[in-house]
């Protein structure tokens, strides 16, 4: 006659020390019982460790008695809870639902955060399977480093309305000043293979035409054409166009000075080393100058850089422009062609850029971030990235502190 099998799980807490995994999964070893599942965390050296196991039914005491006897040598605690087969057979078939992935970022993540984002979770009708930390154990000093702090959720199941949940993600970031991203676990997400950044307040941590105007006396007039057409309320065409035209007679030596003080956003030189050491190419598709563009590329070793050709006569800029204007539509079409070249799936691309005609490329790429964005690309954006530098991508693509610094 077949022996009939039992299900159980089992839990375990306590201290955390060498053998603890080793010296319990032994004793299923004796009796050949089946591992069904495992998982463990350890929070503070406190240890957190499931075990769902099958074995026959007349072996079940003998093994539940040992187990709670090395339980007591080790000094841990150990629960134990049958499991139907009706339960468990709900739980395989949970296994065919989409898998998504929710990161928390900031500079600190508060309870009200991590609240309601987890309320918004369970009103979505989705279940939470795994929760853990990407950054590295956090000081309690403010100021021993600069901080981050990073949380990644892997949840189960269907959304009611994906896009209002991502709707109500962008606005909790908002007003509760955190980063967010959701993306759906599938095999793209951690095999990304190009990312495309914007250059201006991306790369750097300023609008280069403003300081060209700057130094040619007009830096109030272009300062505001631009802040206008990073709104999107003119057409990036016609205001690059009335920029440039107010740049002229300015001496080529101004750009090598701009070049040499340009100032780096936050986190790049980590983020590029990381990008770099797992194969990821490099693309700078900016509304800029290809000077500066090509100036990065140098610095970083950046694979590809398209922007806008100052035109120069003897010495001095004159105003005018030469070929094709990169704007929006021409950022999307490079981001494709790119991809096309170096033969990448677009599900595997990312873009980075904070304006209106980044957008265009954000949308298409399989993971779009609005970095430090104005308001109305943040809004459209499916992940944003405020509050911490460059180097926070590397936690939406699922990177750990613990193998990232190394």
């Amino acid at each position: 006659m077949e022996s009939k099998n039992e299900i159980v799980l089992i839990n375990i807490s306590g201290e955390d020390k060498p053998g603890v995994t080793s010296s319990l999964t032994a004793i299923l070893a004796r009796y050949g019982a089946f591992i069904l599942d495992i998982g463990q965390a350890d929070i503070h050296n406190n240890l957190s460790l499931g075990i769902l196991y099958k074995t026959e039914s007349e072996k079940s005491g003998e093994i539940m008695k040992e187990l709670l006897l090395k339980s007591y040598e080790l000094g841990i605690g150990i629960k134990f809870t049958p499991i139907s087969y009706e339960r468990y057979e709900r739980w395989v078939n949970m296994q065919g639902k989409n898998r998504n992935i929710i990161t928390l970022l900031g500079r600190k993540l508060t309870a009200q955060q991590i609240a309601e984002v987890t309320s918004l979770i369970a009103e979505q009708g989705l279940n939470i399977d795994m929760i853990q930390r990407l950054t590295g154990r956090i000081p309690l000093e403010e100021d021993a480093r600069s901080p981050k702090s990073c949380v990644e959720l892997s949840v189960r199941g269907n959304p009611h309305n994906r896009e209002e949940m991502q709707r109500r993600f962008m606005e909790l970031s908002n007003e509760l000043q955190f980063d967010i991203s959701f993306q759906q676990d599938d095999m793209y997400r951690r095999n990304r293979r190009l990312i495309c950044f914007d250059m201006d307040s991306t790369l750097i941590e300023t609008e280069v035409i403003d300081e060209l105007a700057d130094r040619a006396g007009v830096g109030e007039k272009v300062r505001a054409i631009t802040e206008a057409a990073m709104r999107g309320e003119i057409d990036f065409n016609e205001s690059f166009k009335q920029r440039v035209r107010l740049l002229k007679g300015l001496d080529e030596s101004v750009m090598k000075e701009i070049a040499d003080n340009l100032p780096i956003t936050e986190g790049l030189d980590r983020l590029v080393n990381v990008l770099k050491r797992v194969g990821i190419k490099i693309a700078v598709l900016s509304g800029g100058f290809t000077y500066f563009g090509n100036y990065l590329k140098q610095k970083y070793n950046f694979d590809y850089v398209y922007a806008n050709e100052l035109e120069i006569v003897d010495g001095k800029l004159t105003g005018n422009y030469v070929g094709e204007i990169v704007d929006g539509k021409r950022k999307a079409e490079l981001l494709r062609l790119i991809a096309q070249v170096e033969k990448v799936d677009i599900a595997q691309t990312i873009a980075v850029g904070d304006g209106a005609n980044d957008l265009p490329m954000i949308g298409i790429a399989g993971l779009g971030i609005a970095f430090h964005a104005k308001p109305k690309v943040k809004e459209t954006a499916k992940q944003s990235l405020s509050t911490i530098g460059l180097d926070g991508i590397l936690y939406f693509l699922g990177f750990k502190d613990s193998y990232l610094d190394v």
